[in-house]
This record gives C-alpha cells, sequence and structure tokens, in this order.
C-alpha cells in the first residue's frame, strides 16, 4: 500500500473530507488531493501528521523478509480473474472435504 492509499483509507475511516483533514493537518485540500492521488509523496513524519489527523495511529513494525509466497502470487497474476476465481472454489471445496474427514476422525475417537 502506498502512502495516498494510506491517507485514503484514513481519511474514510475517519468520516472525512478531503477539505475536512486539510484544515487539520493545517493544508489545502489540494495538497489532499495530490497526496491521495500519489501526485505527491509526503515525507513519513508529515504521513504521520496526517494520519493522526483523522485521529488513528500509524504503527509500523520490522518483519524478516519472508519471498516464500512470491512464486504462488506472480503464477496466480498471470491467471484471469475467472481462472483465480475458479481455483479458489476448488480450493474451498477440497478444504471442505478435508473439515469433513477431520470432523468424522474426531467423532470416532472419541467414542
Amino acid at each position: 500500500m502506498i502512502s495516498g492509499d494510506i491517507i485514503r483509507e484514513a481519511r474514510l475511516r475517519a468520516r472525512l473530507t478531503q477539505r475536512e483533514l486539510a484544515t487539520r493537518a493545517r493544508t489545502s485540500q489540494p495538497a489532499v488531493a495530490r497526496w491521495e492521488s500519489g501526485a505527491v509523496v509526503p515525507s513519513f513524519e508529515r504521513l504521520r501528521e496526517l494520519i493522526r489527523a483523522c485521529g488513528l495511529e500509524l504503527t509500523i513494525g520490522l518483519a524478516t523478509y519472508d519471498d516464500s509466497y512470491d512464486e504462488w502470487i506472480l503464477g496466480a497474476l498471470k491467471k484471469s480473474p475467472a481462472e483465480r476465481l475458479e481455483a479458489a472454489a476448488r480450493a474451498a471445496e477440497a478444504w471442505s472435504g478435508w473439515r469433513d474427514r477431520l470432523e468424522a476422525a474426531r467423532e470416532r475417537a472419541s467414542v
């Protein structure tokens, strides 16, 4: 998610218009629009101020980089939305069958 998306999400969660956010953040509505559109990227400090003006807090953390899903994601993105939906339906059906077998095994074990 880019900073513009974060600003827009925070503003919408706070149920603010761009003008209302601008007033709270002591800036102009066109400046908020430029940040939200990605035409201008605010500094990290300014991003935090904008989020605070929405009554929210921006938290970040560091985690070990994990690329184990990259190949799967890239493969999924090569498929059409219809193909991804079909694959998701097949996976849901498979998991449902697995869940049913697990519940049956638990019932047999508790008897």
